[in-house]
């Protein structure tokens, strides 16, 4: 162990790894109820809960412990926040499940092809930085409009399109109370907070009645719902037949949100070189995307690294023993999987809400003095929870960034690459 993952070079020991690997695990492991709740919504993609929640875990398992093994980096993975509720409610609504995981092992591909080539550097370096990060607030926005949705709070109105629920629904009120628990969690910077606000929220659903107390271990414990009926249906035929836009879609956010978490868990840790780059960063893409085109083969949206790793890496987690221990914790989850059918939507609501706070804090970075930068950037967020799709809110921001700046006469600052996206942003819009 200490020879593999070269403990002592890195000045860390199987006590701080193992450790790491539990505060990574405990960060992260809302997922397992949050995207079994997004995929199986009768009003998304429909699928099976418990299939899907089977399929969650095990894809983030092997991923991370693939990572852990491939890269000696503290780095975990499970389905992408944002990108499992464009999957449900933009994607698999319109166009079915199987076309939709189809899209999404396309998009793997690509992925993998982009990594094996080193092709990921020179996109990066393209892409506008403003539009990266306007992507990553506008998805905030979006997962949590449809967590305060999933809740109550926002419902729809034939003459406001939207409005505000009815507070006094004991539905709605737990979910107002689940978003006021984990909030003091979040605020006294709680370990696992988005977690244990779960759990406590289900807790207190049996007081209101919502949900029903358990009265056996059998309902707490036991083995994994079969992956049967969405393991291998994805439909590569039908995937071709959903917009080119749409893929791109799933691969940009997939891509963007990788490498923002990679150099910027890889800075905390310390791996960045004098130049600010992370060695061994195109292992830890092509473990990435493995982790996509696995995820989709066994039934669940994009697969992508967690920003969380940061928590494991900050109780001193520095190789990839941490990444294995999380990934060993995500397999023995499986045999909870009873748990999950006690756990009110209600109470995995207030979780969407509460990602989006964190990841809508990337719009502080953003330039709003530069119209040039603002308005493409205004645009992408505002766009994704109006029309309900990232892949929208993503093509209005290449549309708009290179004719801001052309008119602006600083077209030398578009990448050539950018007119190309802003050329098939239009196609996506007129027709496809």
């Amino acid at each position: 162990m200490e020879s593999f993952f070269k403990l002592k070079e890195n000045n860390t020991s199987v006590r701080t790894e193992v450790v790491a690997g539990i505060t990574t695990f405990m960060t992260m492991a809302y997922i397992i109820f949050v995207n079994p709740a997004i995929l199986s919504d009768e009003f998304g993609a429909g699928m099976d809960f418990g299939a899907v929640m089977t399929a969650t875990i095990i894809s983030a398992a092997l991923t991370t412990i693939l990572m852990g093994l491939f890269t000696n980096y503290p780095f975990a993975l499970a389905s992408g926040m944002g990108l499992n509720a464009f999957f449900s409610y933009a994607v698999a609504s319109q166009y079915g499940w199987q076309a939709a995981l189809g899209a999404v092992f396309i998009s793997g591909i690509v992925f993998f092809i982009l990594a094996v080539t080193g092709s990921i550097g020179f996109i990066d370096k393209a892409v506008p930085t403003t539009l990266k990060r306007a992507v990553a607030a506008g998805i905030g926005l979006f997962i949590a409009f449809i967590g305060l949705q999933n809740g109550g709070i926002i419902v729809a109105s034939e003459a406001t399109q939207v409005s505000l629920g009815n507070l006094k629904d004991p539905g709605t009120l737990l979910t107002v109370i689940g978003i006021l628990i984990t909030a003091v969690l979040m605020a006294r910077k709680v370990r696992g907070a988005i977690l244990i606000g779960i759990l406590l929220t289900t807790i207190v659903s049996f007081f209101m009645g919502i949900s029903e107390v358990p009265t056996s271990l059998g309902q707490i414990f036991g083995p994994p719902a079969p992956l049967t009926p969405i393991l291998f249906k994805l439909d590569l035929k039908a995937a071709l037949s959903v917009p080119i836009f749409v893929i791109f879609s799933f691969l940009f956010v997939d891509v963007f949100d990788t490498m923002g978490t990679l150099l910027g868990t890889g800075a905390r840790a310390g791996f960045l070189d004098e130049k600010g780059h992370l060695p061994k960063v195109n292992r830890a893409m092509l473990a990435d995307s493995i982790g996509t085109m696995g995820g989709a083969l066994l039934g669940t949206s994009t697969v992508t690294t967690y920003v969380e790793s940061t928590a494991g890496i900050s109780e001193g987690g520095r190789t990839g023993l941490t990444s294995v221990v999380t990934g060993l914790l995500f397999l023995l989850t499986l045999f909870i999987a009873p748990l999950a059918g006690l756990v009110p939507a209600q109470a995995t609501a207030p979780a969407l809400v509460i990602v989006g706070v964190l990841m809508v804090g990337a719009v502080v970075k953003i330039d709003f003095e530069d119209f040039t930068e603002a308005l493409p950037a205004f645009l992408t967020i505002i766009f994704m929870p109006l029309a309900y799709s990232i892949a929208d809110g993503i093509a209005f921001g290449f549309i708009a960034y290179p004719i801001v700046k052309v008119v602006a006469g600083r077209a030398k600052e578009v990448h050539w690459l950018v007119y190309i996206l802003a050329l098939i942003s239009l196609i996506h819009f007129f027709a496809g």
